[in-house]
This record gives C-alpha cells, structure tokens and sequence, in this order.
C-alpha cells in the first residue's frame, strides 16, 4: 500500500485537516486523520470541462504529458475537429491514441459534422454515427449543439442526435452565442446542459436561470474569465472551468490551473472554486475520475501552499505521472492519418475583380471568437497589391483541402501583418486552409507550403519561410508534445514580427472561418455572415 500525507483539503465537507491518503490498486482505501502531517496540500486533480485536444496541435498521449504536469488528470474532449476531416475514424483515432497513456480522456460524440452546410468538410458523422459511438464507454456524452437554430426550428436530424443520448443517459452540451430569453428557455428545454459561449455575465445569468451549467473559458484564442468569475460566488454549483482551444506553447505554461490561481486572486472562496475546478465535471459528466474520497479511484493532486498553488505531484489511478514540473509519462508511437486532396495555387488565384463602390471587411477582436463586419470605400484596397497596410485591411482566403476548387477571397481588418502571409490547416471547422496576406505572392507561398507537407501552419515574410508541419489530420503532430509547443513559439514570433499585435495570430486566424459564430466570417464557399445564416457580396454599394 502506498500512502501519501499533508494537509487534505476535503472539498465535498469544505475543511482541511493533516491526513495520509492510502492507497492499493489504483484506489483510495483509507483517509486517516492524523496530528501533524507536511506543511503541502493534497486535494482532488483538475478537470478541464470543455477542450478540443486536436486544438493543441498534439494528439491524445501527447496532451496529456503536458496537462498532467498542471494537475489536470481528466478532460471532456470533443473530438469534433477532427471529427470534420476523418469523421467516425478520426473520432475512434483519438480514443485509441488516448489509451496509450494514463489519462482519464473523456470523449464526446460530435453532434455538428459538419458544422453546417456552407462550408466544405472532409466527412459527415450522421444520426446512426452518433448512436454508434454514444454506445461506446469511452464516448460519455454528445458534444456540443453547436446548430442552435436547428433546435429552435425543430430540426429532425438535430432532434434524433439529441434523443439518442437522451436514450444512453448521456449530456448533451450546447454552444449558442449570444442567445438569451425565450430562445434561451427553447434551447435548454431541449436536454442541452451546458455552454461554454457566454462571452457576458449577462447572457451567462440567462441561461443559468434556465437551468444551465456556465463553462468559464480561457484558451489561446477566447478568454471570458474576467467578464464571468463574478458569476462564481452565488453561482459555484453550476459554475466550470474549461480551455476549449488551447495552442501547445500555452498549454506548456500552464491550464486549468491558472484558472484556479487567478479565481483565488481574486479572492474568491477556496471551496467554491475548487468544486468549479474539479467536483462539478466529474459529477455532471460522470466520469470515472476519483473526488479523493474513500473507495474512489486514487486521482489526486499534492501542491505546495494555497497562494502559488504550484504544483508537486499529479496522480492518476495511484500513478504518480507529474512531479515538480516534470512529466512522468513517456511519449508514444503516434501513427498518421490524414485526409488532404488539393495541388498547389497561383498566385493569380487569389486575385479578385474589384467591383462597387463599397467592400465588406471582417473585422478580427483579439481574444474572441466573434467578429464584426465593416464596409470601407473600395477604393482603398484598389492597388496592386488589393490591400491597404495603413488601414490595416489585408487579404483573407480560404483554400478547400479535400478536392481541387478556387480559393474563397476576402478582407479582413485587425490581424495587422505589415509583411508576408501567414496560413494554416487548422480552420475551425471543417479545417480547410485559411490565411492572411498583405499580397498574393506571399498568401500562395504560405498556402502552397501547407499543401506540399499534407498540413500545418506557415509563415513567409522578409525573405523567409517557414512552416510546422501538421500531418495527423492536417491539424496535430505525431511528436513529442514540449519540441512541438517549442516550434511553435519560434513560428509564432515570427509572425509577430511580421506586424501582428494578436496575442496569438494563428489561434484568431483559426476562428475566422468558425461560420457558426458572429458576425462575418470566411468559408472555402464564400464571405459569410454567421447571424443571418447566408453568403454576402464582397463588393457593393
């Protein structure tokens, strides 16, 4: 038997108390009390509520190496990104990469493949799909409803994916921005539990009302901590912490527990934000990770005060698999799937005919997913280059991956390269090749090397190229997790010095072809407006 002892912070009975956690076979057997113990703390692990693991670039076994030195020991996973490229074969790549390391991966069945019709994805995952996998015990739950107005209008097949998790006993997440009031009330009476789309208190107090659990997000790209941690104090019960997109040099720094340090910060109450942190997904989404209570499976974590809550070690079943910062879990033999069917592109494909007085431009917010759609005089991109650096307004497009079409051209305000493009394979949803360039040369070089490596993100400026090659799915690495997160750190800068003041230029850039969030966004089909549901004109009056 294997013991551990320390300050045991009880979360369920909000008290601490000197204990030794023993523990055989993967479980906890005994919490004694005892009259002094280390001056550490041992508490229940983090669990990461909503994440898209594909969105860290590594796959399963690699996230993992990462999270657990955080404390993170579980995450509800929504395989949906890769889900758009590989349907039903890149949901079962994910469950079975997972497996390969001590990790408590619980996936989701994708409800949303694709996303939606304006857009091309690489495959379809359809009702029968979505019973098939809610049958398997890896898949805890369908993930989320991303296609709110198909159950605000009664669509039949968004209606039959919810019944057959209903059928299993199994949550349904949402994801609907903005909504609130009587579509709000629509929506939740569905069965769809919760949303991690809030982007203000005000909606977010809506649909708890509605009987919603709130998922507070912080990720590479969309952060709604600041606008939603008020909602904690009087909301704790229903209240979770999630990444949703995290890029890997992030997830290097730190995850969930950041969350829990800047809650704390804050000076909000330890119990309430540690059952945010790690009782209330395991509880709603029952998963098979222990509460440190006796009898549960030995998931734990030991830190080393209640201000730095710097972590000293990370178990799972028992296993000790992170120690002061330094993962115990060894990399794997990742294998490579992919689906990727489209030649090089000219630079003249991405020239457009300037007609009209007036052009609509996408109008990118750092640290959101949402946009705003802007209309300038046309004739401050009518040059040689079909842009304007001093307005900030660049070139966008989007390159359909899976078969060989013309590139879908726009304008986008706010991404701020002053040189070059950059590009990227990782395009929420249907993960086509989306970039930004301040001229056509430098968007088909940036295009073209993404296309000859089968995947990735690229950067070209100032006489120089460069690329991270993504080749499982077009969206991960097969390699070790910390040299990926290292590339990636090196790419980004670069792009940085290319002009971009975002935060993380590839990450937006990702979210610009999310058509299923406001307001302006780009598809491999055309500019799209993601309020009103239809293409829109570039040029006009």
């Amino acid at each position: 038997m294997t013991q551990v002892s320390g300050q045991y912070i009880d979360i369920l009975n909000q008290e601490i108390y000197p204990a030794t956690i023993h523990f055989e076979n993967g479980i906890v057997n005994k919490i004694e009390k005892v009259v002094s113990a280390p001056d550490q703390y041992i508490l229940p692990g983090f669990v990461d509520a909503h994440v898209h693991v594909e969105s860290s670039m590594l796959v399963p076994s690699e996230f993992a190496r990462l999270a657990v030195v955080h404390g993170t020991v579980g995450t509800i996973s929504d395989p949906h990104e890769i889900g758009n490229v590989l349907g039903v074969e890149g949901v079962e790549y994910m469950i079975d990469n997972g497996k390969q390391v001590n990790f408590k991966f619980h996936f989701g069945a994708p409800s949303c493949v694709p996303a939606t019709t304006f857009e091309t994805a690489g495959a379809e995952i359809d009702v029968d799909d979505v019973e098939y996998l809610l049958k398997k015990p890896e898949i805890n739950y369908l993930a989320e409803m991303m296609n709110w107005p198909g159950v605000l209008f009664n669509d039949e097949t968004v209606f039959a994916k919810i019944a057959k998790a209903k059928a299993q006993g199994k949550p349904v997440d949402g994801h609907a921005p903005g909504l609130k009031g009587e579509q709000a009330k629509t929506y939740v009476a569905a069965g769809i539990s919760t949303d991690h789309e809030c982007f203000t208190s005000e909606e977010a107090l809506d649909k708890l009302k509605c009987g919603m659990k709130i998922l507070i997000r912080e990720g590479s790209a969309a952060k709604n901590f600041e606008a939603l941690i008020p909602l904690l104090d009087d909301h704790f019960a229903s209240i979770m912490f999630c990444s949703d997109d995290k890029h890997p040099d992030n997830l290097v720094d730190g995850h969930i527990n950041l969350l829990v340090k800047r809650a704390l910060a804050k000076g909000n109450d330890l119990y309430k934000v540690l059952q945010a942190a790690c009782i209330n997904p395991v509880k709603h989404y029952s998963m098979n990770v222990g509460l440190l209570q006796e009898g549960d499976p030995a998931d734990f974590i030991v830190i080393d005060n209640l201000e730095e809550f710097n972590i000293l070690q990370t178990r799972i079943n028992g296993e000790l698999v992170a120690e002061n910062g330094e993962t115990k879990i060894h990399s794997s033999e990742n294998k490579i799937v992919n689906n990727f069917d489209c030649n090089p592109k000219t630079t003249e494909q991405f020239k457009v005919a300037i007609a009209g007085q007036k052009v609509k431009v996408m109008e990118a917010l750092d640290g959101q997913l949402i946009t705003n759609l802007l209309s300038f005089d046309a004739a401050l991109i009518d040059n040689s280059n079909q842009t304007n650096i001093d307005q900030d307004i660049l070139k966008i497009t989007v390159v359909n991956r899976y078969l060989e079409a013309a590139p879908a051209v726009g304008f986008i305000q706010n991404i701020g390269l002053q040189s070059g493009a950059i590009a990227s394979s990782v395009g929420h949803d249907s993960h086509n090749i989306i970039a930004v360039g301040v001229d056509d040369e430098s968007i088909a070089k940036a295009v073209n090397l993404i296309i000859e490596a089968k995947g990735g993100v690229s950067a070209v400026g100032n006489d120089k190229e460069m690329l991270l090659e993504l080749p499982v799915a077009g969206i991960m690495s097969e390699k070790d997790g910390y040299e990926v997160a290292e590339e990636y750190s090196t790419i980004d800068a670069f792009a940085k010095s290319l002009g971009s003041p975002l935060n993380s230029p590839f990450m937006t850039l990702s979210f610009m072809a999310l058509l299923v969030i406001p307001k302006a966004k780009m598809s491999d089909l055309g500019f799209f407006d993601g309020e009103e549901f239809k293409f829109l004109e570039v040029f006009g009056e």
